[in-house]
């Protein structure tokens, strides 16, 4: 949608510049996001501009003023701080207006017509932000009465169908083009539910936080803490890299890879603890050993798996 806005604009002879606002929050990393983007950038011939929001908007998530949507997307909170940041970029720039690919009810909770009204009085960008693609729906902008832009041009597509968009981009021969959904985790049931724990038990949480939440299977072991076990090898390197002091290392000594638990873990955790990752080293259910490295010291433990149930129950994702 935003490629479809820009080619739209660009179409009139107006010269557009491209701002995407990336966090944490975000399936791909940054380094992944910027060549991608620069793809399709590069075809349209705008300049592309990228901004780390995931400080900000972590606290969005933590206190989100207009609540969250199916999952924990405070997205108009979200919508608010990227148009603020938006226009503190179009005045830096010379810019006179900004544009935006949504549409009118595509998005139940943050693109419906009160929720546009409201972040754009609390963003201060009432009159300024052009949608070209549902801009015969919404009221006329500053740039449609200046004459800046011509709004015959513009569209009156709205609601949650592709159809549309993808003939619209025929028309413009735009073949190549990133899917629509799936863009930020807090709109995945999975994601949030291990985010939802780690709000459940404290609110002072930062970056590493949620770095780690994009990483492997959580369990909860108690108000304590929780243990976080990697999938795969890759996964091992970046929880290793992310370890801290304070944390406990969990290293089975037969086979299986390295975990890592979080929080001030007592003896009945680390035990908890070690019995977990015990159920993921092959060779049955008889009791197997596991190197235990924390801030006590180090010392190995040979434990029985947990049964299948009990780790069910303490798993989050």
């Amino acid at each position: 949608d935003s490629i479809l806005a820009t080619k739209i604009i660009k179409e009139m002879g107006i010269e557009v510049e491209a701002i995407h606002f990336w966090s944490l929050f975000s399936p791909a990393t940054y380094q992944s996001t910027v060549k991608k983007l620069s793809f399709f950038t590069e075809k349209l011939r705008v300049f592309l501009h990228i901004e780390d929001i995931t400080l900000q908007l972590l606290e969005k998530v933590k206190n989100p003023r207009y609540g969250y949507g199916s999952c924990l997307n405070p997205c108009i909170d979200c919508k608010i701080l990227m148009f603020k940041k938006a226009k503190e970029y179009m005045e830096k720039v010379g810019a006179k207006f900004l544009i935006s690919g949504e549409v009118l009810g595509e998005r139940p909770f943050s693109q419906r017509r009160e929720a546009l009204a409201i972040i754009e009085k609390e963003a201060l960008v009432k009159g300024i932000v052009l949608r070209p693609l549902s801009a015969k729906l919404l009221e006329a902008t500053v740039p449609e009465k200046e004459g800046w832009v011509k709004r015959g041009e513009l569209f009156a597509i709205k609601g949650r169908s592709r159809r549309p968009q993808i003939e619209l981009a025929r028309k413009f021969k735009i073949y190549s083009y990133p899917s629509p959904g799936g863009g930020c985790l807090l709109t995945d049931k999975n994601f949030s539910k291990k985010l939802q724990d780690l709000l459940s038990y404290s609110r002072d949480f930062g970056v590493r936080e949620v770095f780690l939440l994009k990483i492997g299977r959580h369990f909860r072991l108690s108000d304590r803490g929780k243990l976080i076990i990697p999938r795969n090898d890759r996964e091992e390197q970046k929880l290793l890299e992310k370890k801290e002091k304070t944390d406990t290392l969990f290293i089975p000594l037969n086979n299986g890879r390295k975990c890592l638990g979080t929080g001030s873990l007592d003896v009945e955790d680390i035990k908890l603890a070690s019995q977990i990752v015990a159920s993921y080293i092959k060779g049955g259910f008889h009791p197997k050993r596991v190197k235990v490295i924390s801030s006590w010291g180090e010392k190995v433990l040979e434990v029985p798996p947990l049964p299948s149930q009990e780790l069910e129950n303490r798993r989050l994702t």
